[in-house]
């Protein structure tokens, strides 16, 4: 049978200024996207809608679901700050189009607090109630993040972009990977390797970052290591994306690699694809 690819990571938007090293594009429609997909032969992905520049791309990202369930599950956002219209809005969370969880990056400046001040509280009690994944850019919060894990052991958490020093390469990204790997001891905690080419101070196959890949999947292993790209703000195409796991990593292979390549997200979410 024919390994399923299942991006773990993308974008979709109909306005706003993108940020960071997104494409610079007023929009990248579902349209767009799936062009894209059959180009490159990837099946399936997750879409994180991009609220912080398009604050209607979580209805977008359940449109998207909605035409295409089969290709499409959501990680959406309800606002952090709200807590009490934000809870009613989780129950049946799972019934809204797509919906499998919640993605927050976290990075506005507004937010840098928002783990350690208390904001976030509410939120993993009623995600760990509603069966719902959270998914963050956990690098900054690494202790706390731990923390969060231990205190809600039913609460499905996944580490953003490998969990690496966000806008650093080489050497400088991994610092921190001993932290990293360590949230491995929890069985409640998995991590998207998603973004990895941009870590790269190389070109393609950007070996300077297989050694620290292959840490990061040894601690995970291939039920908790999701392949993904965040493709609009990738340095390569999305083929160079997939074959640096599917033919460059020689300790990558078999069952293990179609796990990491898109099985193991869809059960680490709950997305039973049609």
């Amino acid at each position: 049978m024919t390994m399923r690819i299942i991006d773990a990571q993308v974008h979709i938007w109909a306005s706003g200024t993108p940020s960071g090293d997104h494409r610079q594009v007023s929009s990248f429609t579902v349209d767009e996207l799936l062009v894209e997909m059959a180009e490159a032969g990837v099946d399936g992905a997750v879409i994180h809608p991009p609220v912080s520049w398009d604050p209607d791309a979580n209805a977008l990202a359940e449109a998207a679901a909605a035409r295409y369930p089969g290709r499409f599950a959501v990680l959406g956002q309800v606002p952090l700050d709200t807590p009490e219209t934000s809870r009613a809005l989780l129950e049946g969370w799972r019934d809204r189009p797509g919906q499998c969880g919640l993605r927050y990056p976290l990075i506005r400046a507004d937010q840098k607090d928002w783990p350690f001040d208390g904001t976030l509280d509410w939120l993993w009690p009623v995600a760990e109630a509603e069966g719902l994944p959270v998914a963050t850019m956990a690098w900054r919060f690494l202790p706390e993040f731990a923390r969060i894990a231990e205190r809600h052991p039913q609460l499905r958490l996944i580490i953003d972009h490998c969990g690496l020093i966000r806008h650093e390469k080489g050497a400088a990204a991994f610092s921190n990977i001993d932290a990293v790997t360590d949230l491995a001891r929890l069985p409640n905690v998995a991590l998207k390797a998603t973004g990895a080419p941009g870590y790269s101070q190389q070109g393609y196959p950007f070996r300077d970052i297989h050694d620290g890949l292959h840490r990061l999947y040894d601690a995970f292993g291939p039920d908790r290591f999701f392949w993904g790209t965040d493709i609009t703000r990738m340095p390569c195409s999305w083929t160079q994306c997939i074959t640096l796991f599917t033919q460059e990593l020689p300790w990558l292979h078999g069952a293990a690699l179609e796990r990491v390549m898109g099985g193991a997200v869809c059960d680490w979410i709950g997305w039973h694809r049609p």
